[in-house]
């Protein structure tokens, strides 16, 4: 899944179903540049560590594939699996994955049609996936998916952006960068924020201009606090077990700018 500001708020690979994923996430020649707008990071160390510690793993919006790519790299033997929304990007994850050689399963499609039984010993959802899950109905049977997916005893983790910290006041054009397309032409990538912001739901659009480049994507985001995530997991039979507020497990506060979260089945 995949959608959000890329790369000044963090990577994002968050989307939604069908033809509602973001622009940015379904036009080929865009996904062809989330690589490089999201180079490797702590945050993919952090889950990676999680990914070898598993037999079994579903990667719920796994964008081009990257860290599951890197995890077989490094050795892990059992099942990996990549779910996402939007085919331009799974088309990616599985170009780099023959690439490789990695041995990967892709699954076109999202939490709402993809069913699995009790398979996984670690669900995770990277790249601030949660936040694209809108309506507290689509939430709850997100959660379910992944509650039914799990094994028992089995991890689900995923990270949302803290509210309190309001990382959107940086989603500006002042805040653009610069990538090379695939012909190393410079293309400059910037956020903008639809005001006003409320009821928790962030509206922004991320504009993509250079030489033969005029692109647009529009994009939603919902942020949750904690007790909120708290209260949507219980009520999924899922219970929190790690809680912190950077992805070197520093504690989480109002000026953290994580809530990384690892919840329990």
């Amino acid at each position: 899944m995949t959608g959000g500001p890329v790369p000044a708020a963090g990577s994002d690979r968050a989307g939604r179903s069908g033809a509602s994923v973001d622009r940015a996430y379904r036009d080929p020649a865009l996904a062809a540049l989330y690589d490089a707008l999201n180079p490797w990071g702590p945050g993919d160390d952090f889950y990676l560590e999680l990914v070898m510690s598993a037999a079994s793993v579903l990667d719920v919006g796994c964008g081009t594939g990257a860290l599951l790519r890197r995890a077989r790299a490094a050795g892990h033997g059992g099942r990996l699996c990549g779910l996402d929304p939007a085919a331009a990007m799974l088309g990616c994850a599985r170009r780099e994955a023959a690439r490789s050689g990695a041995e990967v399963e892709w699954v076109l499609g999202d939490l709402g049609s993809a069913r699995w039984e009790g398979e996984f010993e670690l669900v995770v959802m990277t790249g601030h996936a949660f936040q694209v899950l809108l309506g507290d109905g689509e939430v709850r049977t997100a959660l379910a998916a992944v509650r039914a997916a799990l094994a028992g005893g089995g991890r689900f983790a995923f990270e949302t952006r803290n509210p309190a910290a309001r990382p959107w006041e940086r989603w500006t054009p002042e805040h653009a960068v610069e990538v090379a397309d695939g012909t190393g032409a410079a293309v400059r990538v910037a956020h903008e924020v639809q005001e006003p912001v409320a009821g928790g739901t962030v509206r922004f659009t991320t504009t993509f201009t250079g030489p033969g480049w005029e692109r647009a994507s529009r994009s939603e985001l919902r942020f949750w606090d904690a007790d909120a995530l708290d209260g949507l997991l219980a009520g999924a039979g899922l219970t929190v077990v790690e809680r912190y507020g950077d992805w070197g497990r520093g504690p989480l506060t109002d000026s953290s700018p994580e809530i990384v979260t690892v919840a329990r089945r």
